[in-house]
Formats: structure tokens, sequence, C-alpha cells
């Protein structure tokens, strides 16, 4: 396949899967032989890379998702949610099945999520020739830390789009996150384990080819180093009762992606960010919804106020 040049603004790469959803009393959660779960037990698509593609299409934003995904009841539901949003997809044949992972959502809407490593093999690529095509057809390309896609680093690094990542709890140390870190022009990271946030995102910017880094800190905000200068953007109030936070760093980097592609400055995209993510938190782990536009332009402005 060859893409169209001009097809789409951003291609997300990876990250493409399903999750099984289970509410659970408490977190963590006492041994016991059995729990009765009376919120039932639900699969639903949406692993990081959807949750990204589908922000941005909700944005606006032309979008194209590229990943190995199973011929599989899996794969199915993630074909199916791709057409639903209007979200261009790619999906290469993945012998091993399409990703999945089980995700316990406590009360306050924290979750531990166990993720199937099984699915994929340590051979799998994306073929060259269409990760280019595809990359040069938009205008940035998101890359999630999925395998293969640290593998693909170097392709893209070829093709001169401009690119982002998102290392998720990373610590500051594990050697796999580190080729993503360094690659990307826009790095999001949490600062859950990052016992000193601001000298691992200094760090990054150091040793790579970052613009801008924005670590995420849940109820406490996010850090924003964008020219040399690290500011803290305040966390916005959610729009209705917190339920669960699986999706809100991928709002979050869906959102600040769309103000950096709309040319707005750093700090601006950060309180996108921060809009799109506290409207995650509002939304059931059970359902892929993002925020829209005019919510997100009209929250922007509220909470400039």
């Amino acid at each position: 396949m060859t893409a169209r040049a001009g097809a789409h603004d951003v291609l997300v790469l990876g990250g493409a899967g399903v999750d099984t959803i289970v509410y659970v009393p408490e977190l963590p959660l006492p041994y016991a032989d059995s729990y009765m779960i009376d919120s039932g037990i639900r699969a639903r698509a949406g692993q990081t890379g959807d949750f990204v593609s589908v922000g941005l299409a909700a944005l606006g934003l032309r979008t194209h998702h590229l990943d190995l995904i199973g011929d599989d009841p899996e794969g199915d539901l993630v074909r199916a949610l791709h057409r639903e949003r209007g979200v261009g997809l790619t999906a290469l044949p993945q012998p091993a099945g399409t990703k999945r992972a089980v995700n316990l959502v406590g009360p306050d809407g924290r979750r531990l999520s166990l993720y199937d490593t099984s699915r994929s093999h340590p051979g799998d690529r994306f073929p060259e020739e269409l990760l280019r095509g595809l990359a040069r057809a938009g205008r940035h390309v998101h890359v999630t830390i999925t395998q293969p896609c640290a593998e693909a680093l170097p392709v893209l690094a070829g093709t001169g789009v401009p690119l982002s990542t998102d290392l998720h709890d990373w610590d500051g140390e594990n050697p796999y996150h580190e080729p993503f870190a360094l690659a990307a022009d826009v790095v999001f990271l949490s600062a859950a384990a990052l016992p000193d946030p601001e000298r691992t995102m200094r760090r990054i910017v150091e040793r790579g080819r970052a613009e801008v880094v924005v670590a995420t800190a849940g109820a406490a905000g996010a850090h924003l180093l964008a020219d040399g200068e690290l500011t803290r953007i305040p966390a916005v109030p959610p729009p209705a009762p917190v339920v669960d936070s699986n999706g809100a760093g991928d709002a979050f980097a869906a959102a600040f992606l769309y103000g950096r592609l709309t040319g707005e400055p750093p700090a601006r995209c950060a309180r996108f960010g921060a809009v799109a993510g506290a409207y995650a938190c509002t939304v059931p782990a059970t359902r892929a919804e993002a925020v829209g536009r005019d919510e997100l332009l009209a929250g922007a402005a509220r909470s400039a106020v």
C-alpha cells in the first residue's frame, strides 16, 4: 500500500487492542476465592493507540492508525471502533492475536492493568515502505511504546516528519523506553514513577531531539518543559464525577497535539491536554469516548479565567 500525499494529519503507530474491564470494590484487591461483579465484566476496543486516534479524530484531525492486529473477535472490535469513529486503519496480520489487557478499576477511578504479552513475536516488524509512505502522507507521527514500534524509529527518523511519543509510567531508567524518549520531538510521560520529574525531563531534552516534554501528574496537574523553562500546568476540574482514569494520559496527548498542529504555543497546548484529561476521567472505562473540539475550546477558555 502506498499512502496518498496529504491523506491525513496524524499517523498513530501501534497500541491497538482490547481491554476487559472489571470494576472491583477496592484496590489493591484483597485475596478471596471469588468476587461477585454486579457491574458486569466487559470487553471493549481501546488501548493507548486507539485512544489517541479516537481523541485526535474527535478534535477534527484526519487520523490514520497502523498496527498488527489478529484475525480474531478482538480484532473485529478494534476494526469496528475505527469505522465508527472515522479513523483510518491499516491492520497488518498478527498471527499471535490482537493485544489484550485486563483492567481492574477501583471505586475512585484508579486502575490496575494486566497486559497479555504473548500476543506478539520478537521478529514482528512494520514493512518499511508502507511505514515511510504513511508517515510522509501526514504532518505528524505519534509513536506508542508497544512492540514492534521501537524498530520503526530509525525509519521514521529518516522521513523528517515530526514525532511524538508517550513513555507512560517510565521510571527514567528502564532502557526499553530510552530510544522513544530520544527520538521524539514531543515527549509525554507520567510523573508517577519519577523521583525527580524535572531532572528526567531535562535529561530527555539534553540527550535527544525533544522540543517539548510534558510530565502529567494526575490531580496535581502537569509539568511542561519548553524552551528551557519548566512550567507547572494546573489540573482542570472535571466536568462531571470522576469514574475512571483509564485513557486520561492518551486524551491529554491527543489534545496537546491538536493544539500543536493548529499553531498554539506549548502552554496553551498543555491547557488543552488538561481539559481533555479531566474529561476522560468522567468517562466509564467500558466506553471509548473523547472530548469534542467545541467542548475542548470552551473548557480551555474557562480554565484560563
